[in-house]
């Protein structure tokens, strides 16, 4: 086989390089564009319902999105216009969108800032023993039962892991209480290995208040970063 000249193989990947950085740009630049303007045919601004700075709306139950890998959240805009997660808001905002427009997206969203004020508790109801239930559940769970601790697959301080087990600190107790309602209907994926249908068909209402309240007064992190 042919070896090209060093200078040559430079030039290469400097050109590579460049493509890639431009592709990047042109990417973050869609992504910024369609959160906080819409893409002009059916998809309006992210915006409007998730913050300016992607923080969320804790009192309309709309979750954050900054600090949640890109990978999870083109997964959720997928599963939403595919049907797998159902949403009468979010299903049809999906569907106007690309799976460019996802992606760019998801891109945006994960280099904004992490707030790293805690967002209050949106039921209003916690107390001692709601909170020591919350908090029981979040760090230990009820092997008893077969619910496992939820710090088992979100990490200590629900700050997430991976793709697959989303950041659930400073997430609004609503928005948490909503995914796990919508997990025991079957209208949420019940994600790796069936395992969040299961469980939240093993916790009351109680229990769910209780633990979304946990988890909403807990310091939200970068993904990867010790709480």
């Amino acid at each position: 086989m042919m070896r090209l000249p060093i200078e040559l193989r430079a030039c290469l990947l400097i050109l590579v390089l460049l493509m890639t950085s431009s592709v990047a740009a042109a990417n973050m630049t869609q992504g910024a564009q369609i959160a906080n303007a819409g893409n002009g045919h059916g998809a309006p601004p992210c915006a409007s319902c998730h913050g300016v700075m992607g923080e969320g709306n804790a009192v309309a139950g709309f979750p954050r999105l900054v600090g949640l890998p890109p990978e999870y959240l083109q997964n959720q805009l997928t599963d939403f216009a595919s049907g797998q997660r159902q949403n009468a808001m979010m299903t049809p905002i999906a569907k106007a969108l690309s799976a460019d427009e996802m992606a760019s997206l998801a891109a945006y969203y994960t280099q904004l800032p992490v707030p790293t004020k805690v967002t209050p508790l949106a039921s209003g109801t916690a107390g001692n023993t709601a909170s020591s239930i919350g908090e029981q559940l979040a760090n230990r769970g009820r092997w008893s039962d077969g619910v496992p601790a939820c710090s088992s697959c979100h990490g200590q301080g629900g700050v997430g892991v991976g793709a697959n087990f989303p950041a659930l600190a400073g997430q609004s107790s609503l928005y948490l209480v909503n995914q796990l309602q919508a997990w025991r209907k079957g209208t949420r994926d019940a994600g790796p290995l069936g395992l969040m249908g299961g469980i939240a068909k093993k916790l009351s209402d109680a229990e769910v208040q209780a633990v979304a309240d946990y988890f909403s007064e807990q310091t939200p992190a970068t993904p990867g970063e010790k709480p």
